[in-house]
């Protein structure tokens, strides 16, 4: 299969939430393949695109600042975190350039996404057919992760309160006929891991022959 070519589309990982639902453990420094899954959901954005990779954090000193510390990627400290996804991402667009013409969301709690599969997300952009939301989905087009929003939804994307993210628009733009799909295999574009049971349930599937 040929590989999706590199673009300099940005990409923002929403990382400075507290991971409430895992009872004291912080699902982002748990290990995925025998790294944190912060920093392995990190470097398969990198290796995605040429534009910014921008990670939303706690304030440092905080163990995610240093799982990161020699990539190639720009940490922005979310002070106001604990008002949830909505106050990284405005962190994050922020640090944004003006001449941004869509950005690419990825959650950091998505273990079966790669890099293949990022890419072929961003190479779905094409503002020009009037698309302004790109989404992944399963092979039955269920939408989930990554998503990828054109600029003209940055406003609204910024207005947004509390732990949304930008799902809360996505019904929007679905109505507006400007939503597309980009079909991923297997539940990739769904399946997280936001609770031990979570966790747990991923790991017997990677034991697996």
């Amino acid at each position: 299969m040929t590989e999706a070519p590199l673009t300099d589309i940005p990409v923002i990982v929403p990382a400075a939430g507290a991971s409430r639902r895992m009872r004291g453990a912080d699902k982002l420094m748990l290990e995925a393949g025998g790294v944190p899954l912060l920093r392995r959901q990190v470097m398969r954005a990198r290796a995605a695109t040429r534009g910014l990779v921008i990670v939303a954090l706690p304030p440092a000193p905080h163990p995610r600042w240093d799982s990161l510390a020699d990539l190639d990627v720009t940490g922005i400290p979310v002070p106001d975190a604990h008002e949830g996804m909505s106050a990284g991402l405005r962190r994050a667009l922020d640090a944004l350039g003006s001449d941004a013409r869509a950005v690419m969301i990825l959650l950091p709690d998505l273990p079966d996404l790669t890099t293949e599969d990022l890419r072929l997300v961003l190479a779905a952009v094409a503002p020009a057919d009037g698309t302004a939301m790109w989404c992944a989905t399963t092979p039955d087009g269920r939408p989930g992760h990554p998503i990828v929003l054109h600029a003209s939804l940055f406003d609204e994307l910024r207005a947004i309160r509390g732990d949304k993210g930008a799902r809360a628009i996505r019904e929007n733009v679905a109505r507006a006929g400007r939503l597309r799909g980009v079909p991923l295999g297997d539940d990739r574009a769904l399946r997280d891991l936001d609770t031990p049971e979570a966790w747990e349930a991923w790991r017997a599937l990677q034991e697996k022959p």
